[in-house]
């Protein structure tokens, strides 16, 4: 009996490169993990948190959350706000998608004083609310029924408000910026940051509509997320 060389050492090789072409992209891939990690945090801080107390009420029956751990929002005559955040969506009770990336960001022309860095966590209501944001680019206050109401410290009323939105937000901010608001940003899903961070053909439906893709690192927001 002969054996071919080539063919036992590609064999070989192979068998040791396996395990390593096996492994999740993720674990490995601080940026993407660290942007889960504060989303994590800064939904502990608004649904589990005394400064919100209404918040996990309209966990209810939600179709999905938006969390934007950090956007920054700044200038003196034009405002300009940016960040990046995840999506996940609930299929059943306690049953959430893994996260899928988006960019946040916004501009706006008027008297902008100082600078302002908000984490605001979106409870989307309604099925339409979660379409639209899945579908396309999505810009608060274009989309034709899709409402928008917007809670936060010292926004007085805004609760009561807030019963018969398809987007709730919550937001927690620091410092000060005159004038600004939601009106006008957008949300665009990233498939870029999605690939990256779950594997090639990772796009936003296909995480978290179809649940095709998950990653190990993305376990503890599910889990905290489980609560509702």
């Amino acid at each position: 009996m002969t054996f071919d060389r080539r063919s036992v050492l590609f064999g070989t090789a192979a068998a040791f490169a396996a395990p390593l072409l096996s492994v999740p992209p993720a674990y490995a891939d601080a940026k993407r993990q660290a942007l889960v990690d504060s989303s994590l945090e800064a939904a502990r801080k608004i649904l589990a948190g005394k400064d919100y107390p209404d918040a996990p009420r309209y966990m209810d029956g939600a179709r999905g959350v938006l969390i934007v751990p950090e956007l920054i929002q700044g200038g003196l005559i034009f405002g300009l706000a940016g960040g990046r955040g995840t999506l996940m969506a609930r299929s059943a009770p306690k049953n959430w998608s893994p996260p899928a990336f988006y960019a946040m960001g916004s501009g706006s022309v008027g008297l902008q004083i100082g600078a302002k860095v908000s984490e605001v966590v979106f409870i989307i209501k309604t099925e339409k609310g979660l379409q639209a944001i899945l579908d396309h680019k999505f810009k608060f206050g274009v989309e034709a029924g899709v409402s928008l109401a917007v809670v936060g410290i010292g926004i007085e009323g805004a609760t009561t408000a807030a019963g018969g939105a398809d987007i709730i937000a919550f937001a927690s901010s620091q410092g000060l910026f005159a004038g600004a608001t939601l009106e006008g940003s957008f949300l665009d899903p990233d498939n870029d940051w999605n690939a990256l961070y779950y594997g090639s053909g990772a796009s936003t439906r296909a995480i978290v509509i179809d649940r095709k893709f998950t990653n190990p690192g993305a376990e503890p927001i599910r889990q905290f997320m489980a609560k509702w």
